[in-house]
């Protein structure tokens, strides 16, 4: 048996449970804790491990679960912010919810105000920063955020109504 299978074996036997419940003490599930330790061991000893001792091998099956851990809760918190961009809307078969959306869209952007509508327009359809906006209207920034923090306090009732008679 080589050296470093010794170690293995060694931490995965006396030390394998001790891994579980660090793991779980990070993730609080107990299928994803173990998923963590295997992956771990996996990059500990997934390639020929010169070296290593019991100590330092757990110290570095530890950071890497650790590491692990924080990347998938990056990944999955990446994920949320972005994952509506990827999914459609189930609950319109076809065009004509759009068409109903736009109408009511465009009767809500009816109900602000001329400079409220010129913000909301620039900033969300023309993408455009509010520091640009506020360049291009010729007003203070913080102008132009109180135009769209009062356009969103109105639209906002406007536009939910319509969508839950949609669902």
């Amino acid at each position: 048996m080589a050296d470093w299978e010794r170690v293995f074996t060694d931490l995965a036997d006396g030390r394998g449970q001790a891994l579980l419940r660090y793991a779980y003490l990070l993730t609080g599930d107990a299928a994803e804790a173990a998923d963590l330790v295997q992956e771990a061991m996996l990059r500990a000893f997934g390639r020929t491990a010169r070296g290593l001792t019991l100590e330092s091998a757990e110290a570095y099956v530890r950071r890497a679960i650790l590491t692990l851990h924080i990347d998938g809760r990056r990944r999955s918190g990446r994920w949320m912010r972005v994952r509506h961009l990827v999914t459609g809307r189930e609950d319109v078969a076809g065009p004509e919810g759009m068409v109903v959306d736009g109408a009511d869209l465009r009767s809500a952007l009816a109900a602000l105000s001329p400079r409220q509508r010129a913000c909301v327009v620039l900033h969300y359809y023309e993408d455009l920063s509010v520091a640009q906006v506020a360049d291009v209207l010729g007003c203070a920034p913080g102008a132009v955020k109180r135009h769209l923090s009062d356009a969103r306090a109105r639209l906002e009732p406007l536009l939910s109504d319509s969508r839950e008679g949609l669902r």
